[in-house]
């Protein structure tokens, strides 16, 4: 039967708010569809969020591929939420308003699953928040028939035991397909009439879905995790990841949505490629997404062709953790230039590497557009220091390619590093300043001009899941302040330089927090759960997050942060996440890990001998032998 919309009772508290606009729905090729367009046990009814404002959830990819995907299928329906900020959610509660859709206003506990994309940890209270205004229980012990199924889903869902108890499942890696499995299975189970725990054992049994209450935890005396275990004969005692292999039988989003009010990205974006085999150590979405898959130029092209069409967008994005590794990326670019000149269309490479960047490549980037800033992500300061996270950029190589760049006419470049890395110390951070002073001298030298500009950005490191960092001790918050500050000092004291280089960071509190969440067990989600007690969310924005909140919600709840922060582990302890499978050995994590601390970096394995991570055999994919006997990456991943 019909589901009644919230939008009547909404609208009356629109103009009490700020920014109303980011709650009405209607953008451009945004969908609602018929509730009712097939019987009650033949329709399958998504609700995807973002838990973060809207300004940031609308352009997210992950989110508007499965909206796409879905709702393509008949008898499948799929609808967005974002997160809603504290001057509405005091509202909606006031005046009995419950959580809703932005497509049709539908209430968000109405549907068959709640679908969570994670892409930072600092999200878990706006779930909370979300499940709460919802009507939803918190708990999903407590939760029954009438509830929907709450499902988490992307990078921050590859360790979900810290919201184990909040969520019924957990998806990881790839979600085109999974979804659409998921919703099968979902639609036979409903149409057999099966209970909750049936549903969820469905789901569970096929071996790609993770559902944390079919799998129980013991710890050691010393609070070391003695062992994760399924508690029914049903499901696997290794979840795996879900990939797919060919983005072009993927291409998606077909009709970007166009957002009514202002995003933090303002452009049409084409993913030309998924996974990395760089092998930065502190790289997460690096390691989880292996292997490298690429779109083919014609897949691009037509993505590009389609979306610009689609949408009006006068910026084309290509996407990827590293968008000038892709193959034929030098061919993608003068051909989309081509194509586009003489139109306001323009393209730009949001992600790139120094020993991937050329002023060829950047010169038919910015052929039809403006000349925009040149990002560059060296990571860490010292030459040392980069070996360590296997980020191998010599600081020769950085000054060629930015001297390079602003004799070739660009003015602006900034300069991402972290701090706190493993083994990292004072000099290493220093470092940075000299960095950016040879940056500024070789700029003025080449152009003859004082106007050439640098801008360092610093964040702290935090150690993540499924990395061969996993078992590294996370720099504390003072640490990490001491040393920006011996850096900001660093960067003043040259006065011939100072004015031309921006200093950005961001001190080490949040950082803290994000490692605790990051690496931490089920024992976490009671810390979770009395932060977004004590008024905690929005954690991802500055004037939100409470550094004292989460501390003393710690300390309430029992725990010692630094004991899953600043504590080291060994090789053999079991991590909270080690039944959870991302493809990669564990076994060579912890040999890189070892190479980490011996200072010894490692090439792409895209083009010299496999290294043998594990991921490629996972892929079931056959693995080609070379002249040396080593193996290499088959030709159909690469």
């Amino acid at each position: 039967m019909p589901v009644e919309s919230v939008f009547p009772r909404l609208e009356k508290l629109l103009p009490q708010i700020s920014k109303p606009i980011q709650y009405v729905g209607g953008e451009l090729n945004s969908q609602v569809k018929d509730w009712d367009e097939a019987p009650e046990a033949e329709m399958v009814r998504w609700c995807l969020m973002y838990p973060d404002a809207y300004e940031v959830g609308l352009p997210n990819q992950g989110v508007m591929i499965l909206y796409e995907v879905l709702n393509e299928q008949p008898r499948t329906l799929a609808e967005r939420a974002y997160s809603v900020w504290p001057d509405l959610a005091k509202l909606m509660r006031a005046n009995d308003v419950p959580g809703f859709s932005i497509d049709a206003h539908r209430p968000i506990k109405a549907f068959d699953v709640l679908g969570i994309s994670f892409s930072t940890e600092l999200g878990y209270t706006n779930m909370v928040e979300a499940l709460d205004l919802a009507g939803i229980p918190l708990h999903a012990r407590d939760r029954d028939q009438t509830h929907p199924i709450v499902l988490a889903g992307g990078h921050a869902a590859f360790n979900p035991e810290p919201i184990a108890d909040f969520i019924d499942a957990a998806v990881l890696g790839d979600g085109e397909q999974a979804v659409l499995e998921m919703t099968e299975i979902i639609r036979r189970c409903k149409q057999d009439g099966a209970s909750r725990e049936q549903t969820l054992l469905a789901l569970a049994k096929s071996g790609g879905i993770y559902v944390p209450r079919f799998y129980d935890v013991t710890y050691l005396d010393d609070g070391r995790i003695q062992r994760v275990a399924p508690n029914h004969s049903e499901v696997p005692f290794r979840v795996r990841k879900r990939t797919v292999m060919d983005l072009d039988e993927w291409p998606y989003p077909k009709q970007p949505l166009v957002p009514l009010a202002e995003t933090v990205h303002e452009r049409m974006s084409v993913e030309i490629f998924r996974g990395c085999t760089r092998g930065c150590r502190f790289c997460q979405a690096g390691m989880i997404t292996r292997p490298v898959r690429e779109r083919s130029i014609t897949g691009i092209g037509e993505m590009v062709e389609a979306g610009l069409k689609a949408t009006g967008y006068e910026e084309v994005g290509l996407l990827s953790l590293s968008s000038a590794d892709h193959s034929e990326i030098a061919d993608i670019a003068k051909g989309l230039a081509d194509r586009y000149e003489g139109t306001q269309t323009s393209l730009s490479l949001p992600s790139t590497r120094v020993d991937a960047f050329n002023i060829d490549l950047a010169q038919e980037l910015s052929r039809n557009g403006r000349r925009s800033g040149l990002t560059f992500a060296p990571e860490g300061g010292s030459e040392r220091l980069r070996k360590v996270i296997n980020k191998m950029v010599s600081k020769d190589d950085l000054v060629a390619t930015v001297t390079a760049a602003y004799g070739a006419g660009w003015r602006q470049v900034k300069l991402y590093f972290m701090c706190g890395l493993p083994t990292e110390t004072d000099e290493d951070v220093l470092e940075i300043a000299e960095m950016a002073r040879d940056v500024i001298r070789a700029g003025r030298q080449v152009t003859g001009t004082r106007d050439v500009k640098c801008t360092v950005s610093i964040g702290g490191f935090v150690p993540k899941a499924h990395t061969p960092f996993q078992w590294a001790s996370q720099a504390d918050p003072a640490t990490i302040d001491r040393r920006l500050m011996l850096l900001k000092d660093a960067i003043k004291s040259d006065k011939s330089t100072a004015k031309a280089i921006g200093f950005r960071y961001h001190d080490g509190k949040p950082g803290q927090v994000e490692g605790l969440l990051s690496r931490g067990d089920r024992r976490i989600g009671k810390v979770i759960e009395e932060v977004w007690r004590q008024g905690g969310i929005f954690d991802g924005w500055s004037e939100h997050f409470s550094y004292d909140r989460w501390m003393q919600a710690a300390e309430a709840m029992g725990i010692d942060v630094d004991w899953y922060t600043t504590r080291e582990r060994g090789e053999l302890e079991v991590l909270p996440w080690d039944h959870l499978d991302s493809g990669l050995d564990k076994e060579w994590l912890w040999s890189d890990w070892q190479d980490a601390l011996s200072e010894q970096d490692l090439d792409d394995c895209r083009w010299i001998p496999c290294f043998d991570c594990g991921v490629c055999p996972q892929m079931g994919t056959e693995i080609q032998v070379g002249p040396t006997g080593k193996k290499l990456l088959p030709l159909s991943v690469v």
